[in-house]
């Protein structure tokens, strides 16, 4: 196997493992929703797994590794997987797991789309078509011919994932552009430091839960509610948030600093079914048929632009084209 494939494989290994842990976390955050903030969660979890993220530090090559020429794009970059998170979260409190998921899973389309100018990558009309496809699969799932009454939802929150997605995207291809100088370990503390900066300053604003009182949206409460020090088993669920933050920082940069994103971007989309599995497990919830058919649409059209860019892959490595389609 040559060094590029291998690193391919690595990269693939770890985007799967960090979707796993992806799934737990999700699960976990839904799970503790209705009794804690949001911003308590995250800094929780933050702090735990900025512990785990210095230990790989060391592992790596000492405090030396978190230096960087580049603060301004680590901070853009940080504040983008925060920004990303939030809104993922603050939908998942009033959606279901199942739909809130493949909403967000829009994120390789964008990725797609988006490392054209940030790259430097070549995208083909065969593979803009795809993500048209699949964006198809994000219109239907927000079901345009219904009123908020009947989707049970504000249009607002039901877009959240997709903007999350959108961020998120962002936060991977920057992921890529800095991970050729910057250890995965490095990136990872980089960005728990933001998450703690920004759920620190929550608690110093909103802490006392002052501005959610008088409110009804389920969105807004969740945000905004008053701290609560963890009760019983929840501090094992929070212990659990915490080293699924570490795995989740590591796991995902390394995989994007070690395979070109439209590789490693489509080995996401194992987290759809751990989202089903979980929703039916724990909430009982089963996706309505939008959601089903935005899934296959959404899915087949990343797999269709994966696949694609496999074979051109090797079609350029024989020589048989020099353009990519």
């Amino acid at each position: 196997m040559s060094p590029s494939n291998n690193s391919s494989t690595l990269g693939i290994l770890c985007v799967v493992i960090g979707v796993f842990c992806i799934s737990i976390n999700d699960m976990l955050i839904k799970q503790l929703s209705g009794g804690y903030p949001l911003h308590q969660m995250v800094f929780t979890r933050s702090a735990i797994g900025l512990m785990f993220s210095l230990v790989l530090v060391q592992i790596e090559g000492g405090w030396g590794i978190l230096r960087t020429r580049r603060p301004g794009l680590h901070l853009v970059r940080g504040l983008m997987v925060v920004i990303s998170n939030m809104t993922f979260f603050t939908a998942l409190a009033v959606i279901p797991l199942a739909d809130a998921t493949a909403l967000f899973f829009a994120a390789p389309l964008f990725i797609t789309l988006l490392s054209i100018p940030i790259l430097g990558e070549k995208v083909g009309p065969l593979r803009l078509s795809a993500v048209l496809v699949g964006f198809s699969g994000v219109i239907l799932m927000q079901r345009p011919w219904e009123g908020t009454e009947d989707i049970g939802v504000n249009r607002i929150v039901l877009l959240l994932p997709v903007f999350s997605a959108l961020t998120y995207a962002l936060l991977q291809l920057l992921t890529r552009k800095l991970g050729a100088t910057t250890k995965a370990s490095a990136l990872a503390v980089y960005i728990q430091v933001t998450f703690i900066a920004v759920s620190g300053l929550f608690w110093l604003v909103a802490g006392d839960g002052r501005y959610a009182e008088g409110l009804e949206n389920e969105s807004l409460i969740f945000l905004l509610r008053a701290w609560v020090l963890p009760d019983g088993s929840d501090v094992w669920l929070f212990l659990g948030l915490g080293l699924n933050a570490a795995i989740i920082g590591y796991a995902l940069s390394q995989a994007y600093r070690l395979a070109d994103a439209a590789t490693v971007a489509p080995f996401e989309y194992v987290g759809l079914p751990l989202a089903v599995f979980w929703g039916w497990l724990i909430w009982t919830e089963v996706p309505a048929w939008e959601v089903w058919v935005g899934m296959a649409l959404i899915m087949g059209a990343g797999l269709f632009v994966f696949l694609r860019e496999q074979q051109m892959s090797r079609r350029v490595a024989r020589g048989e084209v020099k353009q990519r389609y």
